[in-house]
């Protein structure tokens, strides 16, 4: 029997134009981030035909933020947060200072009024996690200083905006009853000290909560169900605990549920079984991140453009201009390399879900216009679009600095044999693929996307290059347009299969080998050109059964 059922419109309907779109982007050399988003603009109210239900949208999105901010806390741990403090806090409070000072002199010159110009501001000055943390996976970037130095950033700087959240009330009253313009008295600045203290308590006995109890409660949990041999228990025992502690923080302590799922992870990571958890949950978390982008895309109305798009105007430039110059400029002065300040400006450079919440929170006050929630909403969008370019901007310089650096490395080693091999991925596969190419004497150059790798492989005299194996300025950089060779060891089937592609698009002749892990995965790296195809699963059966000679007769060994 045939029913209305928005959830089922929303998913199916948005799921197919952002594969779509996304497709398309994809083709045309571009972010498929970009296709998500125009599938959003595309089903919002403010185009014709289908529309999708706006709430539900958003409420779908808060759940790929909570997935997401939980992988990042999975590989994250608190000693890398604590290591970047010293640069994280002085920042956030200088752009964040910098930033609503920028919005007030932006807000008293189109008349919104200064309240109106403290909230744009803070809106303007707050990353979105999702878009950056998607940026930094996409570039294999996570695990690298720079990585953790956006994240740290991030993470305080969400905290720094949920203390916002939580003030902007106890403001908007205070001026209502002092008239918009009156001294504030001594009693009224204890309510601001009190409100600011209480919601640092709240935080502050959460994280010890988590720290003190969750650390031994979750872990003992999974090892517990673990040994239950379900997989799929496994895999709802974890969503149970990401979302459930996401709960938890935002109902109990008032604290973001983007907030409450980052600790989820961090306790999650002490366990041994972290990386388990982080590959169960990847296809959900990918899933319902495709769906953040659509609710972004819904809430963009294009008629702005065509009215007053002054107010636009300005914002855009504050966050893709203003923003960048004023974060180099600070990175670089506290001690950050030009690596380092481009790639963490990038990162940061567009805003998002916090920013849509804080203008929601300042129209609700009475705090701001319309108009300038449309400018945070529309700055948001096209600083999300713009990010890609900004990225391959300020990228331009550290990725010309790396083939630089590769090509004097490459001259450097020592050339026994006419033949070259390039290596692409250094963990475990790659390090003994490597090892014995050492011991072959053999010319090879490394693609790997960690800094204290790159430099290890440095000091001994190989040609590395810090980037990724689906980049072409990485993989020119290593050589592989004039390799013999090319070893692809990344785990990940679909980025193997980008490599592959590459790797015979830059040099027809060149062999590649190529690792999977299950018979899809040998097909799709074979249909994309890849000339040998190991897969784990098989050399794992085939070693037991070369074995297992007094349980197997030999002509099955044979066979096998």
């Amino acid at each position: 029997m045939p029913h209305q059922s928005p959830l089922i419109a929303l998913l199916a309907i948005g799921f197919g134009m952002a594969f779509v779109f996304g497709a398309i982007a994809n083709r045309l050399k571009l972010s498929p981030l970009l296709g998500y988003l125009f599938a959003g603009v595309l089903i919002g109210p403010s185009t014709p035909g289908f529309v999708a239900d706006e709430g539900l949208a958003q409420e779908v999105a808060d759940v790929g933020v909570i997935l997401l901010m939980f992988g990042v806390g999975l590989h994250f741990s608190p000693r890398d947060l604590l290591s970047v403090r010293a640069v994280a806090v002085p920042m956030t409070l200088l752009t964040t200072s910098l930033m609503i000072a920028m919005g007030m002199v932006l807000a008293l010159i189109l008349g919104w009024g200064m309240e109106a110009g403290v909230v744009f501001g803070l809106a303007l000055s707050v990353a979105s996690t999702v878009v950056s943390l998607r940026n930094l996976q996409d570039r294999r970037l996570i695990q690298t200083e720079r990585g953790k130095l956006t994240v740290g950033w991030l993470v305080v700087e969400d905290l720094a905006m949920v203390l916002a959240m939580v003030l902007l009330p106890t403001w908007a009253q205070i001026r209502s009853e002092t008239g918009n313009g009156d001294t504030l008295t001594v009693l009224e600045m204890q309510d601001i000290g009190l409100a600011v203290g209480l919601t640092l308590g709240k935080v502050a006995l959460f994280a010890l909560i988590m720290l003190v109890a969750g650390k031994r409660v979750v872990p003992w949990i999974l090892h517990r169900v673990v040994h239950m041999g379900s997989r799929e228990l496994f895999r709802l025992c974890v969503l149970a605990i990401a979302l459930g502690v996401a709960y938890a923080a935002s109902q109990l302590f008032g604290i973001s549920v983007a907030l409450g799922a980052l600790f989820a992870g961090l306790i999650m990571a002490e366990s041994q079984l972290s990386q388990q958890a982080a590959n169960e949950t990847l296809p959900l978390r990918d899933a319902f991140a495709v769906l953040f982008f659509v609710s972004v895309g819904m809430l963009f109305d294009p008629r702005v453009l065509l009215g007053n798009p002054w107010p636009l105007l300005a914002s855009v430039a504050a966050i893709v201009v203003f923003r960048s110059v004023l974060s180099i400029g600070l990175l670089r002065a506290f001690g950050q390399s030009r690596e380092a300040a481009g790639t963490v400006t990038a990162a940061r450079a567009q805003i998002g879900e916090f920013s849509f919440i804080l203008a929601g929170v300042g129209m609700q006050l009475n705090l701001i216009p319309e108009e300038a929630r449309n400018a945070i909403l529309g700055g948001a969008i096209i600083s999300i679009v713009l990010n890609p370019l900004v990225f391959a901007l300020l990228e331009r310089g550290a990725k010309k600095k790396e083939a630089v650096a590769a090509e004097a490395a490459r001259a450097d080693v020592p050339t026994p044999e006419p033949k070259r091999a390039v290596l692409i991925g250094y963990g475990r596969v790659g390090s003994l693929i490597g090892k014995a190419l050492d011991e072959a004497g053999a010319t090879y150059s490394v693609i790997e996307d960690r800094p204290d790798v790159i430099e290890g492989l440095l000091a001994r005299g190989v040609a590395a290059v810090q980037g990724n194996g689906i980049s072409r300025e990485s993989m020119l950089a290593a050589g592989a347009d004039k390799a013999d060779l090319v070893f692809v060891t990344v785990p990940d089937g679909f980025e193997a299969g980008g490599i592959v592609e590459l790797a015979r698009e830059l040099n027809p002749g060149v062999k590649v080998y190529a690792r999977a892990h299950s018979d899809a995965e040998v097909e799709h790296l074979r249909t994309l050109g890849a000339d040998l195809i190991v897969s784990g699963e098989q050399e794992i059966a085939d070693a037991m059964i070369d074995k297992a000679t007094a349980f197997i007769p030999k002509r099955v060994v044979a066979r096998a």
